[in-house]
């Protein structure tokens, strides 16, 4: 069984980060955006880190840990080195740098994690697909990789606490956005999905008077929002909103309402697996992602990586 992940369209994406600009400041300290009710970008060109455009206002960035529930220090005094396993081309959140060596959102979080443990941090790619069979044979101790909490794979590994969620989320066209949707809203709206997916199935429960029309691909139905054929798309927000801040979608675009993150239809998170039983490591690594988002620090990585807020 191959592990499960974001959505994503490598073609696309690679076009989009060109669009992005470059920023020389980053922002800190806001605060995490509530989901909506009812509840896998540019590729990072392998010239370089992606880079993002200055921000008007700023942005929502989102908050998955309880500053209520600080979790104890655990023992690390076993803990001397720690294996990351990474996936080889997944921009902003894992590629290949200028300089020959693993680079990206995940990379940097688990490098900063092993900062904050204190232990020596290394960082292996290979190809998605191959992630968990790594893991299990000892040629890496930790995968971060985007990879979606399951309950098959909660069958194989054990996962941190989620360390980002992919929100699904409606986009219009500029002249028609609105600032919060409910199903009452959609009535007779044309809303465009993808065929198959969990967007698609999410509508048909929860907005059973909107028009839906199915696509097979990203790009298809982002081409119909952009020539107005229908009134809304709806999908992984973190694709969109690389998409709308892209040249791609011809600045045409922007996000309607707020996140959706019904865990039933999108998943329980993204977490970072480790071998079954590990919970010294497990538990290290619970404790250093909130050291590292109390700190900032997690912060600042968000804005560096998501130029236009998926939250």
């Amino acid at each position: 069984m191959v592990p499960s992940r974001q959505a994503k369209s490598s073609k696309t994406v690679r076009r989009v980060l060109t669009g992005l600009a470059v920023s020389a400041c980053l922002l800190a300290g806001l605060t995490g955006a509530d989901a909506q009710a009812p509840a896998k970008q540019p590729p990072a060109a392998p010239q370089g880190t992606p880079q993002v455009a200055p921000q008007a206002a700023p942005q929502a960035v989102p908050g998955f840990w309880d500053p209520r529930r600080r979790p104890e220090r655990p023992d690390l005094s076993r803990l001397t080195v720690i294996r990351f396993l990474t996936e080889t081309d997944y921009p902003p959140f894992n590629y290949t740098g200028a300089d020959g060596n693993p680079a990206g959102f995940n990379v940097d979080l688990a490098r900063a994690l092993c900062e904050e443990i204190k232990v020596t941090c290394t960082v292996q790619m290979r190809r998605f697909e191959t992630l968990v069979d790594a893991l299990s044979s000892n040629r890496g101790d930790a995968i971060i990789a985007s990879m979606a909490v399951s309950p098959q794979l909660r069958a194989r590994v054990d996962f941190t606490d989620p360390y980002y969620r992919v929100p699904a989320r409606f986009a219009s066209r500029k002249d028609a956005v609105m600032p919060e949707i409910r199903p009452e809203y959609l009535e007779g709206k044309k809303v465009g999905v993808i065929a198959g997916s969990a967007h698609e199935a999410y509508l048909k429960a929860m907005f059973t008077d909107a028009e839906l029309h199915p696509y097979p691909n990203d790009d298809a139905m982002r081409a119909a929002l952009r020539k107005g054929e229908v009134d809304f798309i709806f999908g992984d927000a973190i694709s969109l909103a690389f998409w709308i801040n892209g040249t791609d979608s011809g600045d045409c675009c922007a996000f309607s309402g707020g996140p959706f993150v019904e865990s039933r239809f999108f998943g329980e998170g993204i977490g970072i697996a480790v071998r079954k039983g590990n919970d010294v490591l497990r538990q290290a690594l619970n404790w250093a992602l909130f050291r590292v988002w109390e700190k900032g620090r997690y912060t600042d990585l968000w804005l560096r990586y998501f130029s236009v807020s998926p939250f």
